[in-house]
C-alpha cells in the first residue's frame, strides 16, 4: 500500500467510470423498446436535483442520498426508480468528487484503504441482501436514531475547541457496518463513517476528502450488484442526477478548503441531525 501513490487511485476511478459508461451505453442503445428520453424541463429539473445535492454531499462529506431522494420524491419520481436512479448517478458523482480531492490533495491514502476495502465488502453483502431478502426501509429508523445521537455528539464537540487527530484506530469495522448500512439503507456511508472519525478527532478537512474518494469504490460494487440482480429504469433520471452532480462535484470538493474546520464540523452535526431527524420523523407517521 506504501507504494500506491493519489495518481494510482485516479487511474482506477477513471478505469471503472471508463467501463460503467460503456455498459449504461450498452444498455441505453440496445433496448427493445423506446426510452422517451428528451432533453426537456423535466430532465433540467433533474439535473438541478442532482447539483444540489452533490454540493451538499462534497462539502460536508455526507448527505447525497437523502438529498436527492427527497428532491425526486418531492418531483413525483416513485421511491424505486428514485433509489435506482441516485445509486447509479452515485457511481460518477462520487468518482468526480474523488479525483477532486485526490487532486486538492484532500486524501489521507492510509484512511482510505483502511475504509475502503472492508467497506467494499460490507457494501456487496449489503447490496446482495437487500435485493434477495431484506427490507431496507425496516432498518432506515434504526440507523437514523443512531446518527441522530452522532449528530448531536459531534455538535457538542464543534462548541468547544475540537481536538484533532493524525492516527485513527479500527477503522476496518467502521468501513464494513458503513458499506453494510448504506446499501441496505440506500444510503448513509458518508453519516455513517464520516460523523465517526470526525467525532474521534480527525480533521473535517482530510476525513471527507478520504470518506468521499473511498464512497466511489463502495458505491460502484454495491451498485454493480444491483444492476444485476434488478437492473435498471428511468434513463431521463439517472442521467439528469449524474449530470448535475458531475457539474458540481469539483465545486464541492473546493469549498470543503475554504471552510474552518470548526465551521465545517458545526455544519456535519447539523446535516446529520436534520437527515436522521426527518427519517425518524417519517417512520413514526408510518406507524400512526
Amino acid at each position: 500500500m506504501e507504494k500506491v501513490q493519489f495518481k494510482h487511485i485516479s487511474y482506477l476511478i477513471i478505469t471503472l467510470k471508463i467501463g460503467i459508461v460503456c455498459w449504461l451505453a450498452w444498455q441505453f442503445f440496445h433496448q427493445k423498446t423506446p426510452t422517451g428520453f428528451s432533453f426537456d424541463t423535466e430532465f433540467w429539473l433533474f439535473c438541478l436535483a442532482g447539483f444540489i445535492a452533490q454540493i451538499i454531499d462534497g462539502a460536508l462529506g455526507m448527505a447525497y442520498g437523502v438529498s436527492s431522494t427527497a428532491l425526486l420524491l418531492n418531483m413525483g419520481v416513485p421511491p424505486a426508480l428514485a433509489s435506482a436512479g441516485v445509486h447509479t448517478a452515485e457511481v460518477f458523482t462520487t468518482g468526480v468528487s474523488g479525483l477532486s480531492h485526490l487532486y486538492l490533495k484532500n486524501v489521507d491514502k492510509k484512511l482510505f484503504f483502511r475504509l475502503a476495502i472492508p467497506g467494499i465488502s460490507g457494501a456487496i453483502l449489503g447490496a446482495f441482501l437487500l435485493s434477495k431478502m431484506l427490507n431496507g426501509t425496516a432498518v432506515k429508523p434504526y440507523i437514523a436514531a443512531y446518527l441522530f445521537a452522532m449528530g448531536v455528539l459531534i455538535l457538542a464537540k464543534s462548541i468547544r475547541e475540537p481536538l484533532f487527530k493524525d492516527e485513527i484506530k479500527k477503522v476496518g469495522p467502521l468501513g464494513f457496518a458503513g458499506g453494510l448500512l448504506d446499501a441496505i439503507g440506500g444510503g448513509g456511508w458518508g453519516p455513517i463513517v464520516t460523523s465517526n472519525i470526525i467525532r474521534r478527532g480527525k480533521t473535517p478537512q482530510l476525513t471527507i476528502g478520504t470518506v468521499n474518494t473511498a464512497e466511489f469504490f463502495v458505491t460502484f460494487f454495491s451498485t454493480g450488484v444491483f444492476l444485476f440482480f434488478l437492473g435498471l429504469e428511468g434513463w431521463k433520471t439517472v442521467l439528469g442526477l449524474i449530470t448535475g452532480g458531475v457539474v458540481a462535484a469539483p465545486i464541492g470538493a473546493y469549498l470543503v478548503r475554504l471552510i474552518r474546520p470548526r465551521t465545517l464540523m458545526f455544519l456535519v452535526g447539523c446535516v446529520i441531525i436534520l437527515t436522521s431527524g426527518l427519517t425518524i420523523f417519517k417512520s413514526l407517521l408510518a406507524l400512526a
